[in-house]
Formats: C-alpha cells, sequence, structure tokens
C-alpha cells in the first residue's frame, strides 16, 4: 500500500505578490516494519488511495524594520519646522517622517540615527531609508553620507491547511515552547539558531519574528513538520473562513479563474 506524504509548497510573499517560491520538508512518514523473510505481501487494494493535494502555505512579510545613519547631527525643531510630512515628538526626543512611495515611517534622532518602519521586503526598505537621507541632503541642507544600513526586524504572517492541537504541540516541546492560556492564545514558539520567535495559534495561523525576510522562510521551513503531526480536520466555519481570506490575498487569481469559468461555459453554449 503506497505511503501518502504530505508536502507544501511555501511562498514569500508581500503586499504587491509572491516573490519565490520554496518548496517545506515533507511531514514525518510512517516508518514501514520489517516483516520476517517468507512472510506473504498483503493484498493492494483494487484502487490506490488518491493523493492528498499539495498544501499551499502563503508567507506574508508585514513589516520590515531596518536602520541607518546619517553621520551628522540633526536639529530636530529645524526638521519639524520646515520638513514635509513630519511629527515633532518633543517628549520622546524625536521626529516621524511619513514616505507615500514606499509606504514608510522613519523615525529621526538628534543624534544622525533613523529608523524605518512599514516596508513589505528588504529592497523597498532601503529604497525608503536612501530616500529619507537624500531629503534631509536636498531639501534641508545636511551634510548627509548614509551608512550603517541593516535589517533589524521582520514581521511575517501564514496561515496553515489545518488547525493545530496546541496544547499538545506545547507539551511535546516544552523547552522551545511556552503556552499560558491565560495570558496569551498562542503558543510561543523559540528557534534560537535562526533568532526567531513564533507565535502558532490553533486556527492554524503562525506569526514570525525574525532578523531576516529568510529567517522568517526558515522558521516556517522548520516549524511545518512539527505542527503537522498535531493537526486537526478544520470545521466547515473555519474552512469558509480561510477561503474567504485566500480570496482576499489572491484577487487577481480568482478573477481569472472566473474568467476560465466564463469561456468554458460559453464553449459549451457554442457546442450545445
Amino acid at each position: 500500500m503506497a505511503l501518502v506524504q504530505t508536502l507544501a509548497s511555501a511562498s514569500v510573499m508581500t503586499n504587491g505578490g509572491p516573490s519565490s517560491r520554496v518548496e517545506l520538508p515533507p511531514a514525518a512518514p510512517r516508518s514501514a516494519a520489517a516483516e520476517p523473510a517468507g512472510t506473504p505481501a498483503p493484498a493492494e487494494p483494487e484502487h490506490e488511495e488518491e493523493e492528498e493535494p499539495e498544501p499551499e502555505v502563503d508567507i506574508v512579510i508585514n513589516n520590515v524594520v531596518c536602520s541607518f545613519s546619517v553621520r551628522c547631527h540633526l536639529d530636530l525643531r529645524y526638521i519639524a519646522m520646515n520638513g514635509d510630512n513630519v511629527e515633532y515628538r518633543r517628549e520622546n526626543g524625536m521626529v516621524t517622517m511619513k514616505l507615500r512611495k514606499p509606504y514608510a515611517t522613519a523615525s529621526m534622532w538628534s543624534s544622525g540615527k533613523i529608523t524605518c518602519t512599514g516596508s513589505t521586503s528588504e529592497p523597498e526598505a532601503k529604497v525608503a531609508a536612501r530616500r529619507v537621507a537624500r531629503y534631509l541632503q536636498k531639501h534641508l541642507n545636511y551634510q548627509t553620507r548614509f551608512s550603517n544600513f541593516r535589517v533589524v526586524n521582520v514581521l511575517g504572517t501564514c496561515t496553515m491547511p489545518f488547525s493545530i492541537k496546541i496544547a499538545d504541540f506545547s507539551q511535546k516541546y516544552p523547552r522551545t515552547a511556552c503556552y499560558e492560556p491565560e495570558l496569551h492564545p498562542g503558543v510561543t514558539f523559540r528557534i534560537s539558531e535562526l533568532r526567531a520567535t513564533l507565535k502558532v495559534f490553533s486556527t492554524g495561523s503562525v506569526t514570525v519574528t525574525a532578523p531576516s525576510v529568510a529567517a522568517v522562510q526558515q522558521a516556517i521551513e522548520h516549524v511545518f513538520p512539527l505542527v503537522h503531526e498535531f493537526r486537526k480536520k478544520r470545521t466547515a466555519a473555519e474552512l469558509a473562513a480561510a477561503a474567504a481570506a485566500r480570496a482576499r490575498r489572491h484577487p487577481s487569481q480568482l478573477a481569472s479563474d472566473s474568467e476560465v469559468d466564463l469561456v468554458d461555459s460559453s464553449d459549451e453554449d457554442e457546442d450545445d
């Protein structure tokens, strides 16, 4: 009897669309027990079991936080009085500036250190950082030098194609998983090698915080076979909610599917 292994493919996505796709490691297969010599092979069923469709796991990058330095002193009051789309937060000792394209928010300190949040990819975060430094140079006459750029934090989310028994999951991995239902509805799972922290919920939703986009993807690949062991069947309401969420994430694919249905129906009418 052929063993059926569940494979899943993951794609790292931004709000604009998918950027890459890799295959997640398969769930641990059942080991075949050694049979004594001379034992007749079991009769194969007439119809082999149909293979399960490969579930797709979309990793959506929601926020990329980066930091850099312009290597010059910044007069926050001067920036607040003469800059565009800025807000002076005197109690925090910083000025925030919002960019529209790419969408990001820059927080500036008088020491010249600046952090940018709100981007959905590492290249987009670097473009936003360089535009902030260029704005200070061209419009506010600062002698800026773009340096020490690095991505410090990335927030990603994904939804597993199944619900998870998080209580059993946390009990099997007590060293890396922490489940306190009185404080938080999800399991906090830490991967020290990747410096990643995951929040695993019973609905199958997983939130990942890691130093880079690649670390987010590796963290999902690491945790997928672990939670696959504790999967449970979804209810009809959960399946409907997952389908609605997928339709919101892929409106173009939904439209193309509807166009194909219309073409097929028109062909049938012509044949009639």
